[in-house]
């Protein structure tokens, strides 16, 4: 009997599958396969973008390391392709391996590259919680004030702020004007 091959679609909503059931190895490997077909047929972006779900992937699986191999180049396939969108999410997904493997600064560079251009794109609530993200690190450092401005600006970002997000945020505005910061 011969094994079937798998397109790389089908290969992508396999990994797509076995994610959603938390088997995050098995989507690993899934998406690394789509992203060789995608390669294979010289889909760069397509192979960028099951990179990038591989990362994911393997962040959940706890292999940070992988992750961080498996995101490398992708934000430079995405910015030569013109999707400033996918970039940022490539910039992201570094950042988590990054922040994941204890490289504070490095991760605190590339969520800040993704936080840019998830603000020029107008991606708001992308960048709402990249920059809570970035918040959380900044204040797990020590890094106080960072951690509070990161905060706030994540905040600001958010069109429809719950009450609690709204409470936060009049607080933080209350707390930076005493401190004579402006923003």
């Amino acid at each position: 009997m011969m094994n079937e091959t798998l397109s790389p679609d089908r290969l992508a909503a396999e990994g797509k599958s076995a994610y959603e059931n938390g088997d995050f190895r098995g989507a690993g490997r899934a998406y690394a396969a789509a992203a060789d077909g995608y390669a294979s047929a010289g889909d760069a972006l397509s192979a960028a973008e099951m990179a990038n779900n591989r990362s994911v992937a393997l962040l959940r699986a706890g292999n940070a390391r992988g992750a961080l191999q498996a995101v490398d180049g992708t934000e430079t396939v995405f910015a030569a392709g013109g999707d400033k969108r996918r970039q940022a999410m490539a910039l992201s997904n570094r950042g988590a391996a990054l922040e994941a493997l204890g490289r504070s600064q490095v991760a605190i560079a590339a969520y800040q590259q993704a936080a840019d251009l998830f603000k020029e794109i107008g991606e708001h609530e992308l960048r709402a919680s990249l920059m809570q993200s970035l918040a959380a690190l900044h204040l797990r450092k020590g890094d106080r004030l960072q951690g509070l401005g990161a905060l706030r600006s994540g905040l600001e970002e958010r069109p429809d702020p719950n009450a609690r997000q709204s409470l936060i945020k009049r607080l933080l505005r209350m707390l930076f004007r005493l401190l004579g910061i402006k923003g």
